[in-house]
């Protein structure tokens, strides 16, 4: 802000998400490193900032090496326990990439996480918005791959099982993580399930293998093919699949490949809100401009610290999105957050499934 253009988050989010796609062939709703909101211009090149653990000294000090830093940046070093990505963590020093590209450093582990087995660390720039996270053992030749293999990451992903048409699907899980609760939606195909009707809310338990059914919303009898999707609205993992809405053949791997076509005319269609900020007064208020906002929705709205994405955060009121499309509208910062320097604000509708994110600097602009 300040006068300097805004990157998109979303785009830079569906960047990494498409990079991320060519990669590896899948998505998951976390990364190793990336480029988070920046109130800077475009950098030179889009690169992807990595590090190594090169050494531990158990309880006292941590050595990284890093691949791909931009140049002239200054990083906040961030160490929190295992599982945060750091964010959040104590800051224990800030590192200049210099020339970027590959630089060795070392830190100093804090004293509050000496008794931790595992430590999560993150570099991250308050300027230019890259970021970058790892984690070591803090014990001796505490680099991951040499210590006890962690619980592996894992993509949660569910296969349908049956279906009873116009009436019932019945699903399996694969990878769920435990004592997570996740919304259940369903809509027309193509959409990947966002946006859709929630028909059910389910706990996770032990996580892994789970085998539920969910009943078909009047909405959707009728159609041929249905889109169902599971996310988290806490921890933001997601999952989706579709099925045939037929009592035999149902299961899209056993019935006909479907033809990519123009969605349904019954169907809504498939957009991404985002806004971006237009105006802050300090402690007090800031102003949004929407854009794809849905119409006829209503939108919770949240402010968190900087980094929570909102999840979890201070309700701040509720915005009606009309007619849809591109809207201004204007909250008051909650008094929880006022002082801080950098807000994290959440638009996200409980009936719908919508939601969009981003945050701002707390200092009046423009």
């Amino acid at each position: 802000m300040k006068g300097e253009k805004k990157k998109s988050f979303v785009s830079v989010v569906i960047s990494l998400m498409l990079l991320f796609v060519l990669i590896c062939g899948t998505w998951s709703p976390a990364f190793a490193a990336g480029i988070l909101p920046s109130q800077k211009g475009a950098q030179a090149a889009f690169v992807i900032p990595t590090f190594n653990i090169t050494s531990v000294d158990p309880h006292n000090t941590v050595t990284i090496t890093t691949y791909n830093f931009p140049a002239g940046d200054t990083f906040t070093v961030l160490m929190n326990t295992i599982g945060t990505r750091g964010v959040g963590g104590t800051a224990v020093a800030t590192v200049n990439s210099g020339a970027g590209g590959t630089f060795t450093a070392t830190f100093t582990i804090p004293a509050w996480l000496h008794g931790q087995g595992r430590i999560a660390i993150r570099l991250e720039s308050p300027t230019s918005g890259y970021f970058s996270y790892n984690w070591f053992w803090n014990t001796s030749g505490g680099i991951p791959v040499t210590g006890p293999t962690p619980a592996p990451f894992v993509t949660p992903t569910f296969s349908i099982q049956s279906v009873v048409a116009n009436s019932t699907v019945t699903i399996k899980t694969a990878n769920f993580p435990a004592n997570d609760t996740f919304i259940v939606l369903m809509n027309f195909m193509g959409t990947r399930g966002v946006g859709g009707t929630q028909v059910a809310s389910i706990d996770t338990g032990a996580g892994g293998t789970l085998t539920m059914t969910f009943n078909i919303p009047a909405s959707l009898a009728g159609q041929q093919q249905i889109a169902i999707r599971l996310e988290s609205p806490t921890s933001g993992y997601f999952s989706f699949n579709w099925f045939w809405n037929n009592t035999t053949g149902d299961i899209p791997v056993t019935g006909p490949t479907p033809t990519p076509g123009p969605t349904p005319t019954t169907a809504p269609p498939f957009v991404i809100p985002t806004f971006s900020i237009t105006g802050v007064v300090t402690d007090t208020s800031v102003t949004i401009q929407t854009a794809n906002f849905p119409a006829g929705d209503t939108f919770t709205v949240t402010m968190g610290d900087y980094g929570t994405r909102g999840v979890g955060g201070i309700n701040a009121g509720t915005f009606n999105s009309g007619t849809g499309g591109t809207q201004t509208a204007t909250s008051n910062i909650p008094a929880g957050m006022a002082g801080k320097s950098r807000i994290a604000i959440r638009l996200q509708s409980p009936t719908s499934g919508y939601f969009s994110y981003n945050w701002f600097w707390n200092s009046t602009y423009p």
